[in-house]
C-alpha cells in the first residue's frame, strides 16, 4: 500500500508540473489585464449543478485530474468577439506534446452543425429542397422505405432534425488497423461496418429520434448532387468561407498534420487502442478542428442572426437552421436549442462524443456570447463544469442558476449503516454499491465510469454534487434496519432495496 500510494503520489505531481509547463510551453499571447483576470476566473470556478454553502469551487487542474483528462482546449466568445483562447494539458502524452490553441481535435458530432450548413447551402442555391423525398437526390444508392415509412418519406429536413425516424445513433470508428467500409456499406450494415443497417424505425416526421445514420445520408446526398468527395465540397463551400483555416473532414487527415493532431484517451486516461479512431461517416463525427475554429463558425451565425454577415448562409436562411424542426421539440437542423424553462435567453448548442474525444459548444441567439470547449478525453464531466465556469464568470443571461445546500457532517456510526450493495427491481443486474474510503463515503454505480462521495444535509438524505438536480434518502424497515435508498430527480421518484 505504502508502495502504491507513493507511485499514485508521484504521477499527480508529474501531471501538475506537466500541466504548468504546458502552459509555459505554448505560444506566447498577449490580452488585457481585464482579458487575463476572467481567464483566471474561469480556471479557478469550475461547478457543478449545485453550489455548497462555504466550499470554494474546484480549479481546472483539480477536475482535470478528477476526470483523467489529459488535455482540453477552449475558446470564449464575448460580446460578439472570440476574446480568448486556451489549451491546457497534453495533446499527447507519450511525445510530451502540450495542448495549444492550435491543436487539432475531434468534434465528433458537433460535425452535425457544419454538415447542416453544407447542405442548407444546397437549399440556398436550389440544388435540393428541404421538404422533398431524399431518393430525388440519390443516385448511387435508394432508401428502401417499407411498411413503417406509412406511405410518407423522408425528407432532407428530417435527417437534419433527427426526426426521419432512422436507426443507428452514432458511430464507433475504426483504428488505423481496421479495414474501413464505404459508404454504401456503413448505410447497409455490411462489412467490414461494425454498426447495423440504416433503416426506419419509426414513421418519418412523427418523433425525434438521434441517428447519426440519418446524418450519413445526408453524406451521400451532399456527394451524389455535387459530384464532389464530402470533405472537397465541406472545404471548399464551408470551412474556407467560414475561415476555418484549421479543420478538415478528410479522414484520416493528411499526414502533414498528424504533429498538429491531438491523441484521444479513455475515460480512466488509458490509451484507445490508436492514437485515434478513423471515421468514414464523415458528416456524422468526422470533423477534426480547433475551439476557435468552431467558435468562428458560432459568431458567423451569430452576426447573421444579426443580418450583419452571410458567408455561407442569409440571415433567414440561418434563422431556419436554428429554429425548432418539429415544435415539440428542442431539436433545430443540425443543432439543438437550450432555453430554460420560463426563461427568455435561448441558446444553440450540440456535443461531441467519439473515442477518445468529447466536446461541446454554446451561442447565445442573443448578446454575442458563447464558449467551445474540447477534450482529448471521452469522460464529458470536466466540460459540463468548464460550460458553467464561463456561463457564471462571463453572466450570461437565463443559463446558469445553481442550487445551494448547506451540508452536514454525520457521525461515522450512523453512515456505517448505509455501506451496502442496492438494486432497482426492474433492473437487477445494476448495482449500486456504497462505501467508504477513509471518512468519505461514496456512491458507484455498476453502470457508471465515475464513483462519486455522497454530501449529507441531514442524517439520512444526501446528494451527489456532480449529478444534475438530484436527492436521495435512505429508508428504514419496520424494525429500523437501512432497507434501500429512495431517489428523487425532478418530478420522477424511484426506489433502490438493499440486498446485502
Amino acid at each position: 500500500m505504502k508502495t502504491y500510494l507513493t507511485l499514485f503520489f508521484l504521477e499527480i505531481c508529474l501531471l501538475l508540473i506537466g500541466c504548468m509547463s504546458t502552459v509555459r510551453a505554448q505560444p506566447t499571447r498577449r490580452y488585457t489585464a481585464e482579458i487575463e483576470k476572467r481567464i483566471k476566473q474561469v480556471e479557478q470556478n469550475l461547478c457543478t449543478w449545485m453550489q455548497i454553502d462555504g466550499r470554494p469551487n474546484w480549479t481546472l487542474a483539480e477536475r482535470m485530474r478528477f476526470y483523467n483528462v489529459k488535455g482540453v482546449s477552449i475558446a470564449v466568445i464575448h460580446n460578439y468577439q472570440i476574446e480568448w483562447a486556451k489549451g491546457y494539458g497534453w495533446a499527447d502524452t507519450t511525445d510530451k506534446r502540450p495542448v495549444s490553441e492550435n491543436t487539432l481535435f475531434q468534434a465528433a458530432s458537433i460535425s452535425k452543425s457544419l454538415n447542416a450548413i453544407g447542405c442548407l447551402k444546397l437549399v440556398q442555391n436550389q440544388q435540393v429542397a428541404l421538404d422533398k423525398d431524399i431518393n430525388q437526390y440519390l443516385k448511387r444508392w435508394k432508401f428502401p422505405y417499407d411498411s413503417l415509412a406509412h406511405r410518407k418519406v423522408i425528407t432532407l429536413g428530417n435527417l437534419l432534425s433527427h426526426t426521419a425516424g432512422l436507426s443507428v445513433h452514432g458511430f464507433a470508428g475504426y483504428t488505423d488497423k481496421e479495414p474501413r467500409p464505404s459508404l454504401l456499406q456503413v448505410l447497409d450494415g455490411l462489412p467490414p461496418a461494425n454498426s447495423p443497417a440504416v433503416r426506419l424505425m419509426a414513421e418519418p416526421g412523427t418523433t425525434m429520434e438521434y441517428s447519426g445514420g440519418g446524418t450519413t445520408l445526408t453524406q451521400l446526398l451532399v456527394e451524389d448532387v455535387t459530384q464532389k468527395t464530402y470533405a472537397q465540397y465541406m472545404q471548399t463551400e464551408v470551412l474556407n468561407p467560414l475561415g476555418m483555416v484549421h479543420s478538415t473532414f478528410a479522414q484520416p487527415p493528411a499526414v502533414k498534420l498528424q504533429h498538429e493532431l491531438a491523441t484521444g484517451y479513455r475515460y480512466d486516461g488509458k490509451p484507445i487502442g490508436s492514437l485515434f479512431h478513423i471515421y468514414p461517416e464523415q458528416a456524422a463525427a468526422g470533423l477534426w478542428t480547433t475551439p476557435t475554429d468552431i467558435a468562428t463558425f458560432v459568431l458567423e451565425m451569430q452576426l447573421s442572426l444579426q443580418g450583419k454577415s452571410s458567408k455561407v448562409l442569409s440571415p433567414k436562411m440561418t434563422r431556419r437552421m436554428l429554429t425548432p424542426y418539429l415544435p415539440r421539440y428542442d431539436v433545430a437542423l443540425g443543432t439543438f436549442i437550450f432555453m430554460r424553462e420560463g426563461k427568455e435567453a435561448a441558446y444553440f448548442q450540440h456535443t461531441g462524443l467519439n473515442e477518445g474525444f468529447s466536446s461541446v459548444y454554446y451561442g447565445s441567439v442573443e448578446g454575442g456570447n458563447g464558449v467551445v470547449i474540447m477534450c482529448n478525453s471521452d469522460n464529458f464531466g470536466l466540460i459540463r463544469e468548464l460550460v458553467n465556469s464561463v456561463a457564471s464568470i462571463y453572466t450570461w443571461k437565463d443559463f446558469y442558476n445553481p442550487v445551494v445546500k448547506k451540508e452536514i457532517k454525520v457521525a461515522s456510526a450512523t453512515t456505517d449503516a448505509y455501506i451496502g450493495s442496492y438494486t432497482w427491481s426492474e433492473a437487477p443486474d445494476q448495482t449500486i454499491t456504497v462505501y467508504k474510503q477513509g471518512e468519505k463515503l461514496l456512491y458507484h454505480n455498476s453502470t457508471s465510469r465515475n464513483t462519486w462521495e455522497m454530501h449529507f444535509t441531514d442524517d439520512t438524505t444526501f446528494f451527489l454534487y456532480e449529478l444534475p438536480q438530484n436527492e436521495y434518502t435512505f429508508s428504514r424497515d419496520a424494525n429500523g434496519s437501512i432497507d434501500g435508498i429512495q431517489g428523487q430527480r425532478e418530478d420522477q421518484e424511484w426506489k433502490l432495496s438493499k440486498i446485502k
